[in-house]
């Protein structure tokens, strides 16, 4: 059985985004982009919401994503990817497949062999795969920084979840990695 990973990028006070939908506020220096590298290694396969996905998919295969960061670009461009939506018939960026369906594709993807999946960003799908307690594994990258309003990634989760700390990390800017497994 496929394991469902969560990452996100969070501020302390535990937005992914402002109200807006800025998340200009995330710094991401060398040792940040060196941890992104790493875990790319992986080769799990990426999943995210439609809005995600085309954020991603407008830098990622770019010339200024390689020169900015070329193991991360290499990383994500290589992967596998599965966006989730509705509205979209098809993708343009190299390894993705869309689905329509998050709950029941979700589902059946877990069941199935094959690489484990995270999910990048993409809160609205973080909350909606929590609530049908589909992640196995959530990962935080916590910012010093406080934002006082925005959109939480568990909004909306209709029942308290006890999840399990598995690690942490601290990186030079501040910035703390928070694992965690659902119990």
């Amino acid at each position: 059985m496929r394991k469902l990973r969560a990452y996100n990028f969070l501020s302390l006070d535990g937005y992914y985004t402002s109200k807006d939908g800025d998340t200009s506020w995330h710094v991401h220096d060398a040792e940040e982009a060196a941890y992104a590298a790493e875990s790319l290694s992986v080769r799990d396969v990426l999943v995210f919401g439609r809005k995600t996905y085309e954020m991603m998919a407008s830098f990622w295969p770019t010339e200024m994503a390689m020169k900015q960061m070329p193991d991360v670009a290499r990383g994500m461009n290589d992967s596998a990817k599965i966006v989730f939506s509705k509205t979209m018939p098809s993708a343009a960026w190299q390894h993705t497949t869309v689905l329509t369906d998050l709950i029941a594709d979700m589902k059946r993807l877990k069941q199935e062999d094959g690489a484990d999946m995270t999910v990048l960003g993409s809160g609205s799908v973080i909350a909606q795969l929590a609530a049908a307690r589909l992640i196995d594994e959530y990962q935080f990258m916590i910012d010093p920084v406080v934002l006082g309003t925005g959109r939480s990634p568990f909004q909306g989760l209709p029942e308290v979840q006890r999840l399990r700390l598995t690690e942490s990390r601290q990186f030079s800017s501040g910035v703390v990695l928070l694992s965690y497994q659902s119990t």
